[in-house]
């Protein structure tokens, strides 16, 4: 070998070197992940009313805590001008899109670059896109209907007044359309004068294109005005020219990495100036004698149309068309010639289907909801069928409301929801800008976490931020393993729509229910949404697998169908026939979509149903009850992925494949400990723990059945795990033989030191809240005291850990908005701990357990405790603040949330502290 290296360097060759082992390479990623794997900050800059030097000091805070970056939103002021004081230097709002603001914009962009930040900035201010610049006739369009009571005898109906921007499009006594307007008023035909009035035949109907009046929500000052018409390219267009453009001037060489457009919640938005005329060119006839199909309700008067629900079907069709060529695309369009990114919240109203992703380039969801139709599963799944490897999501909204009550364990129980969604970049809702010199905490989001050094428990946030970052990186990783592709019927969900009611993902979700999600998570498996559009462009059967773009599904369910085009019946035809599992629940599709769908292919669909789950050879499977049937005949059909023994519907897992290993990352969901193993369905694999807390490796415990690799889970409440397997063989150390000691109990004779204050003594632990001197603390304090430990704990193998106890669960209950972790631990709400001045770890999760073994020494260990709380405590015990003078300045934008009954909440160590070896 040597003669030969020799031989081919003289002839200018080299020999090719052993590739290096993916996982190895895989495992040091881990433990140390990129940045661009870092969460990300909704950063609010309220007014806005924000200065250089503050910018400057919040970023840097933010890298030095783990956060990679940040998304400019600029949002409602909280106060008003005001002259330099003592205590700060003044209130300032820069009117958004100023030239002062402008200038902001840039020395924000400059800094990320200089620190490292990925910075993202929303396309407007508040949400849905608008401005004062947006004039009425490009203002978000509502189709209104204007009833009038007829009374016995009466032909002249006086016509509705018509405010700007508003036009009659048509009148319907029932669905007989009058045309006969003259005088200012609508005549009816003599036969048609109510002699008798009966209900529903004695109304007149006028249909009116017409305008929401939205206005932007959590406008910043300057931000105010109309919601844009999201199906006139026209108004986008002016749009991006009056805002995404100026807002570009803002940036140099150093270009937002993304823009965004946050929630589509132009409510009751479903009506656009040409609307007929599209829907003419579009649908092939002619909606305005049919508009009072749209109402979603039969009438008696006239003749009846044939097919009210298809008419419905073709308008809501109609709409998300629009919205994808006239929103979607031009916004695309315009991030590519600025050289940036899109990121869209794609969901909501105006209906955007799930396959509007594939205009995105960022996909993200919001929602920790991950057993109903959502946006974050919704967000994920986009991304699955069009290839684009990172779906962020809103996460932390509402949680644990109001702001500055939400706990790290809070944040960790959320991200892990998400995390199962298949959500791999986390934004977090979010960061308050706050300018110097206001009153501590500072400015909160009227519906948030609030993140930031302002909240005491922030002294362990470095350390929630990598166990974030390190599950986003592997959440990256390979190729999603899902098993299961749900089809969404979004031809029902368009069918069910109404005048003022086209909400896509509610409807959706309405329509699925939660049984069909929930029983297939529960039975051991994954899944994506697809929709007919994704099927059409990027599905094929291959063998026996359903391919949708680079995924290959194993089975399809179709949940509640009504609906259903022939070109994708038949191609779930040909997936069952190759070998793939098709299951329907509740009914069998019995209609091709659309008005002008015929009689020949509804039989046709009819035929094909039957054939496929009801046949005398169905090679599909029909469930008529998800809830006690669809768990069991998909384990039936299909080995689960995951096997849980006994079941556990609180425990979900995300798989990812690649060719070197299987990652599974896995969460508790309860509060309370689960003891369970699980069998996986990997074969020839080695298993392996990877800590998301530490970075560290070790191999697992496992059994290789026929069935998979059976591994044992002991979860505690909250709690999470890596489980990877591999082809290679990991040495386990050989653990020294654990001393038979008692635990060293250190529950008594702290030190302790609130703050500023001065040292006092604490015999026993206690809640600071049992205190008058420290019951509205807010803050950090320092537990301190020295502990002597026997040699046995230092020899040589023994872990030894600093153990604060279990904690006690709390009794769950539904919340208005939001989430949180129903559990009271022991540390109220993080610790960080030191041992002889070093640095330990810190405990803000369960299990609450801190490594000291390699701090120890022989003699005298001191033991120091930085324990951080909440602000709900000072919030408790002072006044909030009065925004009456702001409101009256600048209308009420914003109402704060929760804050009614404010109380102080335990804090500091509540239980038993311990020195454990194990």
């Amino acid at each position: 070998a040597l003669l030969l290296t020799v031989l081919l360097c003289l002839a200018g060759l080299t020999m090719a070197q052993p590739s290096a082992n993916p996982v190895d390479a895989l495992q040091r990623s881990f433990e140390r992940p990129p940045d661009d794997a870092r969460i990300m900050m909704r950063w609010w800059w309220y007014g806005p009313a924000v200065t250089k030097p503050e910018i400057e000091r919040e970023m840097r805070l933010m890298k030095d805590a783990g956060i990679g970056g940040f998304e400019v939103q600029p949002v409602y002021p909280v106060a008003m001008d005001d002259a330099p004081s003592a205590t700060g230097a003044g209130i300032k709002n820069l009117p958004f899109l100023s030239d002062e603001f402008l200038n902001a914009l840039r020395f924000t962009a400059d800094k990320a670059h200089e620190l490292g930040l990925r910075m993202d900035l929303t396309l407007g201010s508040g949400w849905p896109f608008g401005s004062p610049m947006v004039p009425v006739g490009q203002a978000a369009g509502r189709l209104r209907i204007d009833r009038v009571k007829l009374v016995e005898g009466q032909r002249r109906v006086p016509l509705p007044a018509l405010a700007e921007g508003e036009k009659l499009i048509a009148a319907f006594l029932g669905m007989q359309e009058i045309a006969d307007i003259k005088d200012g008023a609508l005549w009816l035909p003599a036969q048609w004068v109510i002699k008798t009035p009966v209900e529903r035949q004695n109304e007149v109907r006028f249909f009116i294109a017409s305008r929401t009046g939205q206005q932007v929500k959590r406008a910043a000052i300057g931000g105010e005005g109309f919601v844009i018409d999201h199906y006139d390219r026209a108004a986008t267009d002016s749009y991006l020219k009056t805002v995404g453009d100026r807002l570009m001037q803002a940036f140099g060489s150093n270009r937002p990495y993304a823009i965004f457009c946050d929630s589509l919640e132009a409510f009751g938005s479903d009506w656009t100036g040409d609307f007929l005329a599209e829907f003419q060119k579009r649908r092939g006839y002619d909606l305005k004698p049919l508009l009072p199909a749209l109402l979603g309700q039969a009438t008696d008067a006239g003749p009846k149309t044939p097919d009210s629900s298809g008419i419905r079907h073709d308008w809501g069709q109609t709409l998300t068309e629009l919205l994808n060529e006239r929103f979607l695309t031009p916004l695309q369009n315009w991030s590519k010639q600025n050289r940036t990114l899109f990121r869209i919240q794609g969901y909501g109203v105006p209906p955007m289907t799930l396959s509007g992703n594939a205009l995105v380039d960022l996909p993200e969801g919001e929602g920790p909801q991950w057993k109903v139709v959502r946006a974050s599963r919704w967000a994920s799944s986009a991304s699955h069928l069009y290839n684009k490897p990172v779906t962020s999501s809103e996460t932390w909204t509402w949680l644990h409301s109001p702001s500055f009550r939400a706990t790290p364990l809070d944040v960790k129980a959320e991200a892990d929801l998400h995390f199962l969604e298949g959500i791999n970049q986390l934004i977090g809702h979010g960061w308050p800008y706050t300018a110097p010199g206001v009153e501590y905490p500072g400015w909160r989001f009227y519906a948030a976490a609030a993140f930031g050094e302002k909240n005491p428990w922030w002294i362990a946030m470095p350390d929630m931020s990598q166990y974030l970052q390190r599950i986003s990186h592997l959440m990256r990783q390979g190729q999603p393993a899902n098993d299961i592709a749900l089809y969404l019927p979004t031809s029902d969900a368009w069918a069910s729509f109404s005048a003022g009611r086209v909400h896509m993902i509610e409807t959706l979700k309405e329509h699925v229910g939660s049984d069909v999600i929930s029983r297939i998570l529960e039975a051991g498996y994954n899944f994506d949404f697809f929709d007919d559009e994704a099927m059409r462009n990027i599905g094929r059967v291959e063998k026996n697998a359903l391919v949708l773009g680079t995924n290959k599904y194993k089975a399809v369910v179709l949940p509640n169908v009504q609906r259903i085009p022939l070109e994708t019946l038949r191609k779930l035809e040909e997936f069952a026939r190759n070998g793939g599992v098709v299951i329907a629940t509740r009914r069998l599709p019995s209609n091709a979509p659309g008005f002008k769908a015929t009689e020949a292919e509804n039989s046709e669909v009819r035929v094909i149903a039957q054939r496929l789950f009801q046949g005398q050879s169905p090679t599909g499977h029909f469930v008529d009850d998800e809830s006690r049937s669809l768990g069991p005949k998909l384990v039936s059909l299909l080995r689960p992925d995951v096997a849980l023994t006994p079941a556990v519907a609180e425990i979900g897992f995300i798989h990812r494949h690649m060719d070197a290993a299987e990652i599974y990352f896995l969460a508790n969901t309860s509060n309370a400990r689960q003891r369970i193993s699980a069998t996986f369905r990997v074969q020839q694999k080695q298993a392996e723990w990877w800590n998301p807390f530490d970075g560290s490796v070790i191999p697992a415990e496992a059994q290789i059945t026929a069935e998979g690799v059976k591994v044992p889970l002991d979860l505690e409440p909250y709690g999470s795990r890596v489980l990877v397997f591999t082809a290679r063989k990991l040495l386990a150390a050989r653990p020294a033989k654990a001393p038979s000691m008692p635990a060293i109990d250190l529950s008594s004779g702290w030190q302790v030191s609130f703050g500023k204050q001065p040292v006092m003594p604490m015999d026993k632990l206690r809640s600071w809240t049992e205190s008058e001197e420290t019951r509205y603390f807010s803050g950090e304090a320092v537990y301190e005291k020295s502990v002597t430990v026997p040699d046995a704990m230092l020899q040589r193998g023994v872990e030894v850990v600093l153990d604060f106890g279990e904690g006690s669960p709390v009794q769950a209950r539904p919340l208005k908005n939001g989430m949180r972790a129903f559990w009271d631990g022991p540390v109220r709400d993080a610790a960080v701990v030191y041992v002889n001045g070093e640095r330990a770890g810190s405990a803000w999760c369960p299990p609450y357990v801190v490594n000291v073994t390699k701090l120890l020494k022989r003699g005298d260990n001191r033991i120091r405790i930085v324990v951080g709380n909440t602000a709900i405590n000072y919030l408790a015990g002072h006044r909030l603040p009065d925004y009456k003078l702001l409101n009256l300045r600048y209308g009420v934008r914003f109402e704060p949330q929760d804050m009614e009954n404010l109380q102080p909440l335990p804090s500091g160590l509540i239980g038993t502290i311990r020195l454990v070896v194990r």
